[in-house]
């Protein structure tokens, strides 16, 4: 596993931004269910990093600020330890697909921050999920744009190969093998979301799926204890 240490040039890209993981426990039962899942999914191929609420500076300049994707996926870099995922280390690759869990806290304006800032830095799939509405919205990248998927009911990710559909009042993704990826409480999560539980802070989850049934949080993202991890 690769571990990426800080120097002294890292004082100026902090590791966080003092802001919370989530707003409420079904904002961070979706982040942590997308990221765990994806994470079991990409479990062994050593190039694919997955991450959930890491910060992302794009460009070694101070006067760019950084996002955090509530998950993000990069292809083509190794699985390991980060405080935050500053691009110059990383052969320059941005994340190629990030997700968003939207809370009752996120507005338009910033919403459509976050867009511009994916599609100036490269990603090539942005999925927006709001649990409250039962709202789900992607975009491709064609070109040097992200569109917006026109429909998303049983839309297949081309990096992924996940497949999305809304339905019954619930976002239900399925692995490429046809067989259902995420179920809704496959989490308990009583976190304090809204409270102290910020990025590179610590989280309780006292549950997972039947895949993953013990997962730890650490710097870099709640991550499964891959012994644990025998059914896949």
């Amino acid at each position: 596993m690769t571990t990426f240490f800080r120097t002294d040039a890292d004082l100026h890209f902090p590791d966080s931004d003092g802001k919370p993981m989530a707003d409420n426990t079904e904002q961070f039962r979706w982040i942590v269910l997308i990221k765990e899942n994806l994470e079991i999914l990409f479990a062994d191929q050593p190039n694919v990093f997955v991450a959930g609420d890491l910060l992302w500076f794009p460009v070694k300049s101070c006067l760019i600020s950084p996002v955090a994707p509530d998950t993000m996926v990069v292809f083509g870099r190794p699985k390991g330890r980060r405080g935050s995922y500053k691009q110059w280390q990383e052969d320059n690759i941005a994340p190629q697909v990030v997700y968003e869990i939207l809370s009752p806290s996120n507005n338009a304006d910033e919403m459509e921050r976050k867009l511009e800032f994916y599609q100036t830095y490269g990603v090539e799939e942005y999925y927006q999920y709001d649990p409250d509405r039962y709202d789900l919205k992607g975009w491709r990248r064609q070109g040097e744009q992200l569109l917006p998927i026109a429909q998303m009911d049983g839309w297949t990710s081309p990096l992924l190969g996940i497949r999305f559909a809304v339905g019954n009042h619930e976002l239900v993704i399925y692995r490429p093998d046809g067989r259902q990826l995420f179920e809704s409480g496959g989490v308990g999560a009583t976190g304090r979301a809204g409270t102290s539980t910020s990025r590179a802070g610590g989280a309780t989850i006292a549950g997972y799926a039947s895949a993953a049934p013990a997962v730890s949080r650490s710097l870099w993202g709640i991550r499964p204890l891959a012994s644990k991890i025998n059914s896949w």
